[in-house]
C-alpha cells in the first residue's frame, strides 16, 4: 500500500511536487515531454554549471557518456534546455547603470501587447519583458551606459510609440538572481 505523501508534498501521478502547488499548476504541457529523475538530474546539474563536460556531467549525474550526451541532446532537442550563457560582468561592456521601466499601454488587444512586446526585443538596451499583471503592463528591464542615455531611450522608444499611455522608471542599485530555477515535476524518489 502507497504511503500518503509527506507533509507540504503532494502526489501527482508518478511525480511528487514539493510546497503543495495546486497539481493543474505543474502538470507538464500537453506534448512537452515528460522529465525522469536523471533528466531533472542533468537539468539541475546544467544549472548549477553549464561549463561541465559530457564527462563530467555523466559522472556526476551517473551515466555513461554515450548516454547523457544522448539525453541532453533530448532536451535541447525539446526545448528543456535552451542554450547555454555567460555570465558578463557590465561595467566590462560599459554598462554603468540599469533600470526597471513600467510601461502601461492604452489598449490590450493581442496585436497592440504583441507589437509592443516586439518593438520592446528589437531595442538593443533590452535585456527582459515582462508581460505582468496589475496596475502596469510591462516590466522591462534595460541596461544603459547613463541616465542620459536612460533618458533618451525613455523618450525616443517607449514614450513616442502611441500605445504606451504611461512609464515610470525605476533604477536598478544591484541586481541578483538565483542561478537556477526549481524542479517541480522532480519524479517519486527524485
Amino acid at each position: 500500500m502507497d504511503e500518503p505523501p509527506a507533509r507540504n508534498q503532494v502526489n501527482l501521478d508518478s511525480s511528487v511536487c514539493e510546497a503543495g502547488v495546486p497539481t493543474n499548476r505543474i502538470r507538464p504541457e500537453a506534448g512537452r515531454m515528460e522529465l525522469d529523475r536523471i533528466d531533472c538530474d542533468i537539468v539541475e546539474t546544467l544549472q548549477k554549471n553549464g561549463r561541465l563536460s559530457n564527462k563530467e556531467l555523466a559522472a556526476a549525474v551517473g551515466l555513461a557518456p554515450s548516454s547523457c550526451l544522448s539525453r541532453v541532446r533530448r532536451l535541447l532537442d525539446e526545448g528543456v534546455l535552451q542554450g547555454f550563457r555567460a555570465e558578463v560582468e557590465p561595467r566590462a561592456l560599459g554598462i554603468g547603470l540599469q533600470a526597471l521601466i513600467s510601461v502601461r499601454l492604452r489598449q490590450h488587444t493581442r496585436n497592440v501587447v504583441d507589437a509592443f512586446r516586439s518593438h520592446v526585443l528589437s531595442l538593443p538596451e533590452v535585456t527582459a519583458v515582462y508581460h505582468v499583471a496589475g496596475a502596469d503592463d510591462f516590466l522591462v528591464h534595460v541596461a544603459i551606459r547613463d541616465a542620459d542615455h536612460l533618458r533618451d531611450l525613455a523618450l525616443d522608444s517607449f514614450t513616442t510609440r502611441a500605445e504606451v499611455s504611461h512609464i515610470q522608471t525605476s533604477l536598478v542599485f544591484e541586481h541578483a538572481r538565483s542561478p537556477s530555477l526549481p524542479i517541480y515535476l522532480r519524479p517519486k524518489g527524485g
